[in-house]
């Protein structure tokens, strides 16, 4: 039990918000590593800063902690555990770096930024103070990114304040002169509380939603499907160009050497493409639309040019085949079965024989026993529960939530 400042009479109170009770912020430090151990590591490597300046608490990129003294005579033990676990998990969740991915017209008002921010932590929070900001009371679900509830949250004039190590703008309070975390550490960091978070789980089998998604993430990163399909395409097309064979319909220059004699000539062929869509019932026009203007700009980026490429839509049979200029063109007809086997034999069956053929669907079909040929194939499974392909063809995993989330 935690004696209250104000009982002694007033002056004493006033002294003791004054005067950071440093001996009841490391008590409920303790209480949130012992209720979280897996947090224990990302709790401990916080520097604390007393400041008058910071309205409650508040942390900076470089890992430090600024509480405000009058906060912590005024806020329950168990309270303050809580708030320790919500701004080290501002840090961890690396909200600083993110908040500079937002849209513009949203980044610049870092309060909203921040409300979004406590709102994807708070929902695995139960202490904290009755205050807090949490996804009911904007209206939206529990469970979601900063990034995802930024667009429903409203301008707010009594909005939280946790410093540049959440929204990432430099707040007047916050001190270059202690100690800091550096980047490198503090990736440190994330991952050995990762690590432990996992292992927490396999022991106890319990852990917030929200925890337990970061831990996958920071694990288990993400691969950016762009730069993958972009990869593949770069890697496919620059063998299409080495496949160089002689041909006899233009005639070596060499040939002037030996008389009555036609000398074949080196070819370099420059690399077509095949672009099967996947039409079925499974697959909505807007996703396709989306994924087929990204495939554009990759082949644009690998230097395909628009007269090399082709593109079939084909649900269970192929219901058009058209060579394009602009993503605008494309014919997304069907909307029955799903086998993309047609859509391949198609394009392979064309006047010219493609060098590369990608596939976008979403993984349900059937697929051809076994590499059709001199041609590579890359297949762009949209959706996150696609089935893996065979292994001779090369996936490249889009997921959904990119292609409809707002602004896209």
């Amino acid at each position: 039990m935690v004696p209250d400042p104000a009982a002694a009479g007033p002056e004493r109170a006033a002294d003791a918000a004054r005067v950071l009770d440093r001996t009841k912020l490391l008590a409920a430090r303790l209480r949130a590593a012992g209720a979280q151990p897996y947090l224990a590591s990302a709790l401990y490597s916080l520097t604390v800063v007393p400041s008058h300046g910071v309205p409650t608490m508040g942390v900076d990129r470089h890992w430090r902690c600024y509480v405000n003294p009058a906060f912590v005579v005024a806020t329950p033990v168990h309270e303050l555990a809580a708030v320790w676990v919500h701004e080290v998990a501002h840090l961890l969740r690396d909200h600083h770096r993110r908040a500079t991915l937002v849209a513009p017209e949203m980044r610049h008002d870092h309060h909203r930024v921040n409300i979004a921010q406590d709102c994807e932590i708070n929902d695995d929070i139960s202490s904290l103070p009755s205050n807090a900001m949490r996804p009911a009371l904007f209206g939206l679900p529990d469970g979601q990114l900063f990034e995802q509830y930024l667009p429903g949250i409203p301008p707010t004039p009594d909005a939280p304040e946790c410093g540049s190590g959440a929204h990432g703008r430099q707040m007047p309070w916050e001190s270059s002169a202690a100690a800091r975390v550096s980047a490198v550490e503090a990736d440190a960091i994330r991952r050995q509380t990762a690590q432990e978070l996992r292992a927490y789980a396999k022991a106890r089998g319990r852990l917030p939603g929200g925890w337990r998604r970061w831990a996958d993430e920071i694990l288990e990163p993400t691969v950016d499907w762009r730069r993958a399909l972009t990869g593949a395409v770069r890697e496919a097309a620059s063998w299409a160009s080495g496949a160089v064979d002689y041909t006899y319909a233009r005639p070596s220059r060499r040939g002037a050497a030996v008389p009555r004699v036609v000398l074949p000539r080196l070819r370099r062929p420059m690399p077509r493409v095949a672009v099967v869509v996947d039409t079925s019932g499974s697959m909505g026009d807007d996703e396709l639309r989306a994924v087929l203007g990204e495939v554009a700009g990759v082949l644009r980026a690998v230097g395909v040019g628009r007269n090399r490429v082709t593109v079939l839509s084909c649900d269970a049979d192929v219901h058009a085949v058209r060579r394009v200029n602009t993503v605008g063109d494309v014919v997304l007809a069907g909307g029955g079965g799903t086998d993309m086997r047609a859509g391949i034999d198609q394009a392979l069956r064309g006047a010219e024989r493609p060098h590369i053929v990608i596939v976008l669907t979403d993984g349900h079909t059937p697929w051809p026993a076994a590499r059709p040929g001199n041609v590579r194939v890359i297949a762009g499974l949209v959706g996150e529960n696609a089935p893996e392909p065979p292994s001779w063809m090369e996936a490249v995993y889009i997921p959904l939530a990119e292609l409809t989330a707002p602004g896209r």
